[in-house]
Parts: structure tokens; C-alpha cells; sequence
């Protein structure tokens, strides 16, 4: 087919993902629910920055929001493998909310403490878990085969869209409604988004939930990956951007407040940077625009972006650096867009959530990158700390591309 020709092809996918109700509501349900997650993530950042002035307490703050991933993201992709992800899927927009009522609440009472923030974000964490394993990939069964990568595609700009939208949300929210006004906001799109789910027409197969096999079947799953370097390649890259790279995040309220001096909402742009650049590189990637290896794709992106992380360190300008994420988020384009498709061509059904599970548990290294990248950050100072951290990151990620590549 020539390129005219794959351009409609694609771009008739794209309108039929459209014009069904069921994708739609999925999507933009989980679009909301995603900003609401980032908005909420940088106001707690911000929160503990105004009471602490640590980077270690900001960072142990957002670390308790992606913590539970590490630790529950398999079990998450088994479980959603026997019940209902339609009914997975409410709960996890249910769950944080009422958490955030309860926070909001305290907030305009006056008795919001610090732990209570970080008790709020473990626990709408350990609903987040099942993100990657159930909501995504009833994006792809619903989108249908001849439509998958279109509809990831889609999703993974999306996903990039509410991680620009949602710090910028939360830093204007942090600055002028405070804490009591960014929970309320967030409770009620996530009430609104269990809602609007609640009409989703989704057929599963299930089978009943064995507990007791939970770890069988993920044992089941890693013996798989171990047999096929692209499923491989996934993971370790996924461990390594997210424990060196994304480990950034926890130190950007210490960054614009403490290294730019520049206003929350300045922050919240800050740390929309690299999403912006996701956004724009996931917009060529799904318009056929940029066209390479997929692996080449994942592993390259993950490299540019931690490039990125070193040039903004080094510099002395608030804009020099946000330009610097911005380059960066290209690269996070790449290799998140390539993160799920390769899982979902990859591998059999029967694996699928079992291997988007253990996906989830390579990003739940995040936050352990971030409490490192935060006890770092109070020996040598958040710029030297995302230096290091993105330099580790790439040494490691050139290392297992290699290795893989010859298998």
C-alpha cells in the first residue's frame, strides 16, 4: 500500500474508534481520571513542600501514590484475568474519590496534616494498580485487532495530554483554591467518570478467582518473558526509565521553587514540560508521521528523554530547562506509545494481563527511584540529583538494549 493510501487506511481507524460509544467512554473516562491523578499528585508535592521545605518529605509524598504498583501491579494484571474490569475499573474511580472527599473535607476544616496527604495518595495508589493490566487493555478489546494500535495510540497521547493538563491544573489549583479546592475537583470528575462507566457495554470471559494460583500464573507470565527478548526489552527498559528517569517528578516543586524561584502555577507549567513534548511526539507517532522500529522506538525514546533530564540539570535558566523537558517528552512519546503495543502484539491473549501487570510492576520502580533521587537530593541538591540519576539511567538502558539485542 502506498503512503497515501496507509495515511487514509489509518485515519479511517481512527474515525471508526470515534464513532464507538464504548471506546469513547473509555477513553475519555480514563483521560479524566488521569488528570485528576497528576493534578492531585503535584498539589500534594506542592503541600509538602510549603510545611517541610525537604526534598525527602516531597518526594516520600509522591512516592506513596505509585508505591503500590511495585508491590501489587502482577497481582492487579491476574486478577483482572477472572473478574469483571468493568467493575475493577469503577472502583478505581470510586475509590479516590471518596479518598478525596474525605481530604477536601479536612482541608476546609483546617485539619489536613501531612500524613494525611501521603495516606490519601497510598491508598488511591493501590486502586491505580490496575491502570495498565484492565482499563488498557479493555481499550485495545474494545478498539477490536484491526484497530489496536491505532486505539494505544490514541490512548498513549491522551495519557501524555493529562500529564501536561493535570500539573498545570494542579499548580493553578494549589496557588488559588488551595488544597480544599483541588480535592473537590477531583472528587467530583472521578464520581462523574464511575458514572459515565456505568454504561459501558463490555463482554469478558471469566473464570473463577483462585487466589491461591495468583502466583502461579505470575510465575507463568515471567516464564514466558524469559523465552521472548522484545517482552524483555520491555521490562527492563521500563524499570530502568521509570526508577532513573521518571524519578524527576518527585523533585520538580524543589526544583521551581527552591532552584528557579519562580510561583506554583510556574511549577505546575514546569512540570508539564515533558508531557508537553510527549504530547506533540505521540501526535506525529499516531499521524504516521515518524515511522521506525518499534524497539528502536521504546528503547531510543527512553534515551532521548534522560538526555533531556541531564540538559535541563545543567541548567541555569527556568526556560533553558522547561525547553530542555519539552525535547525530553518526545522521547517519552516513543516509549510509551511502544510500551503497551509491543505487549499487546507480542504476546498470546491468555498472557496479556499477566504481562501488563508485571508492566506495571517495572513502573511501580518509580518511587523508589524517587526516594532515592530525594535522599540524594539533600546530600547534593535537586539538580545534581536528577543528573545522576538520568546518567545511571542511560548507561543502563544502552547496556540492556545491547545484551537483548544480540539474543
Amino acid at each position: 500500500m502506498n503512503s497515501s493510501g496507509e495515511t487514509a487506511g489509518r485515519n479511517q481507524a481512527l474515525r471508526e474508534l470515534l464513532a464507538m460509544p464504548d471506546f469513547l467512554r473509555l477513553w475519555l473516562v480514563g483521560a479524566f481520571a488521569n488528570a485528576m491523578r497528576w493534578l492531585e499528585m503535584l498539589a500534594s508535592a506542592l503541600f509538602a513542600y510549603e510545611v517541610t521545605h525537604s526534598a525527602l518529605a516531597v518526594t516520600g509524598v509522591v512516592a506513596a501514590r505509585q508505591l503500590p504498583q511495585f508491590f501489587l501491579g502482577a497481582f492487579a494484571g491476574a486478577i483482572s484475568e477472572a473478574v469483571n474490569r468493568k467493575v475493577i475499573v469503577m472502583l478505581a474511580l470510586v475509590g479516590p474519590a471518596a479518598i478525596s472527599t474525605v481530604l477536601a473535607t479536612l482541608a476546609t476544616t483546617g485539619h489536613l496534616d501531612l500524613w494525611h496527604v501521603a495516606l490519601g495518595n497510598l491508598l488511591s495508589g493501590i486502586m491505580w494498580t490496575t491502570e495498565m493490566s484492565t482499563r488498557r487493555r479493555m481499550v485495545g478489546e474494545v478498539a477490536g485487532p484491526q484497530r489496536i494500535v491505532q486505539a494505544i495510540a490514541l490512548d498513549s497521547v491522551t495519557s501524555a495530554a493529562t500529564r501536561m493538563i493535570g500539573p498545570l491544573l494542579g499548580g493553578f489549583a494549589f496557588q488559588w483554591l488551595h488544597m480544599k479546592g483541588a480535592y473537590t475537583v477531583t472528587a467530583l470528575v472521578q464520581f462523574g467518570g464511575a458514572f459515565a462507566l456505568a454504561g459501558l457495554s463490555h463482554s469478558q470471559v471469566t473464570r473463577r478467582l483462585a487466589l491461591a494460583r495468583i502466583p502461579a500464573e505470575i510465575l507463568e507470565g515471567w516464564t514466558y518473558a524469559r523465552t521472548n527478548p522484545v517482552i524483555l526489552l520491555v521490562f527492563g527498559i521500563t524499570v530502568v526509565t521509570n526508577a532513573f528517569a521518571f524519578a524527576y517528578q518527585g523533585l520538580v516543586a524543589p526544583l521551581g521553587r527552591g532552584v528557579f524561584h519562580v510561583s506554583p502555577a510556574l511549577v505546575g507549567l514546569l512540570a508539564a514540560g515533558e508531557p508537553l513534548g510527549a504530547l506533540m511526539g505521540g501526535l506525529l507517532l499516531a499521524g504516521g508521521f515518524i515511522r521506525m522500529n518499534r524497539q528502536l522506538t521504546f528503547a531510543g525514546g527512553s534515551s532521548l528523554f534522560m538526555v533531556g533530564l541531564i540538559v535541563m540539570a545543567l541548567s541555569n535558566s527556568y526556560w533553558l530547562g522547561l525547553l530542555a523537558l519539552i525535547v525530553g517528552g518526545f522521547g517519552t512519546a516513543g516509549f510509551g506509545n511502544m510500551q503497551t503495543t509491543l505487549v499487546l502484539t507480542e504476546a498470546p491473549a491468555e498472557m496479556r494481563s499477566r504481562l501488563m501487570g508485571m508492566v506495571t510492576v517495572g513502573i511501580g520502580t518509580g518511587p523508589l527511584g524517587i526516594l532515592v533521587a530525594g535522599l540524594l537530593s539533600d546530600q547534593v541538591g535537586p539538580r545534581d540529583a536528577v543528573m545522576t540519576m538520568a546518567a545511571l539511567g542511560l548507561l543502563a538502558t544502552l547496556v540492556l538494549t545491547t545484551t537483548l539485542r544480540r539474543r
